[in-house]
């Protein structure tokens, strides 16, 4: 096998919380997404065996074709990951993730007889343990039973590869997707004992957002996880500041109201004279830890809490510059100027509606994070968002296939190379 077949097979995989990307070289600048979660069939009922259904796990796109009562849902459906992570011995969890990359892979390989397997890159949170990396190294031998699939495969961390993608190698990645933030300094290689990890990303503004269509008698759509996400996704927006925000809504109302359908549906929200609510959304994932927030806390919304999963804390209720500022000051006094001065914000968390006829009152997240260092007393800041924020990881696993040698074997105490299956 040589350099020019690997670069013409590289393939990457994005294992997120919420959202898994995948797809190879040849598919251009996006990858085909679908959610990381597994149904687990009944196939001893007669209706399976009617149907053809031989399957013991359904993923993919057709996994919805496949649900059935809430309640089955419940016990069936599982979620691999928490806060990028997947349990030692969450055997399910480990068979939901294993048939995942088996249909990404398949999706794509193929019948050609000169195809010897994908060199396959793949990205986890920077807080992954290794037994997280030596379970996936596993699973990608174990896929090629019936022919090769990988024919090798390496692991990076995801901060890593959108700074790969950016070609910056001394920068802050924060890396926010839909269960959590990873505050990642590089300086060539992650910089491990700096990394800050929040309990806290996209599934945080989705939590407010249901709150917020109860209090404006959308109570029976608050339930709807899907549809609460497209409804925040329409009406979110990201403040300045807050309290300038809240008080431009209430004095301009016709200059922030909007009303949205749902497509397929004959469903219509409306917030009406609380469109100024729209701004708490954005504000909730950059500091939840806001005044205006204690009330939807006395009255039952849970608060971002810390955990501690594995070996690491994500703190909850932490905001997003005091997140960078600590990150940062764990690094060398030397460093800590040329990190500020590189900020990439990453992740489909920071994809943020910012209406022209709201500019100034509505920013950008890059804006948002320079106003919150700034007010913490941090000058000389840089911070820009990824290009295609949600799929930049993606992005820079394809790059970083390209880049790495095929007869660069992997080193555990390096953590890259290629690791061969054939």
């Amino acid at each position: 096998m040589n350099e020019e077949y690997k670069r013409s097979h590289v393939f990457g995989i994005d294992y997120g919380t919420s959202d898994f990307k995948y797809g190879p070289i040849t598919i251009g600048e996006i990858p085909e997404v679908t959610e990381n979660r597994g149904y687990f069939t009944e196939k001893s009922s007669i209706m399976s065996r009617v149907m053809g259904v031989s399957r013991d796990i359904v993923v993919g796109k057709e996994l919805p074709l496949f649900l059935e009562s809430r309640e089955d849902v419940a016990e069936r459906l599982v979620y691999p990951m928490r806060n990028g992570i997947v349990e030692r011995n969450d055997v399910k969890a480990w068979q939901v993730t294993k048939e995942l990359t088996r249909y990404a892979l398949e999706n794509f390989a193929p019948s050609d007889p000169d195809f010897k397997g994908f060199y396959l890159v793949a990205s986890l949170a920077v807080v992954a343990p290794r037994y997280m990396y030596e379970q996936l190294f596993d699973i990608f031998g174990e896929l090629n039973t019936e022919r090769t699939l990988v024919r090798a495969a390496t692991i990076i961390p995801q901060p890593l590869a959108v700074a790969i993608a950016h070609k910056i190698p001394t920068c802050v990645v924060v890396e926010s997707g839909h269960g959590n933030t990873q505050v990642c300094p590089i300086s060539m290689y992650p910089i491990r004992n700096a990394v800050l990890a929040l309990n806290r990303g996209g599934s945080a503004a989705n939590v407010l957002t249901s709150e917020i269509l109860k209090d404006t008698g959308y109570g029976d759509l608050a339930k709807e996880e899907k549809l609460v996400r497209r409804v925040k996704e329409q009406i979110g927006l990201l403040p300045r500041r807050l309290e300038e925000a809240i008080d431009f809504a209430r004095r301009n109302p016709d200059r922030v109201k909007r009303e949205i359908r749902i497509e397929g549906t004959r469903i219509k929200i409306d917030l009406g004279d609380e469109s100024w609510m729209r701004f708490l959304i954005g504000e909730y994932v950059f500091n939840p830890g806001h005044e205006i927030f204690q009330s939807y806390f006395k009255r039952g919304m849970p608060r971002p809490s810390d955990v501690k999963i594995g070996d690491t804390y994500f703190y909850g209720m932490t905001d997003m510059a005091e997140a960078i500022i600590q990150a940062v000051e764990r690094c060398s006094i030397e460093l800590q100027p040329h990190l500020y001065s590189k900020i990439i914000l990453s992740g489909g968390n920071f994809n943020w509606n910012t209406p022209k006829e709201l500019e100034g009152v509505a920013v950008t997240p890059d804006e948002k994070i320079r106003v919150m260092l700034k007010e913490k007393g941090i000058e000389n800041i840089q911070a820009t968002v990824a290009r295609e924020p949600t799929y930049s990881v993606w992005r820079g696993c394809i790059v970083y296939g390209y880049a790495v040698p095929y007869d660069f074997k992997w080193r555990w105490e390096r953590m890259e190379g290629w690791l061969n299956y054939a």
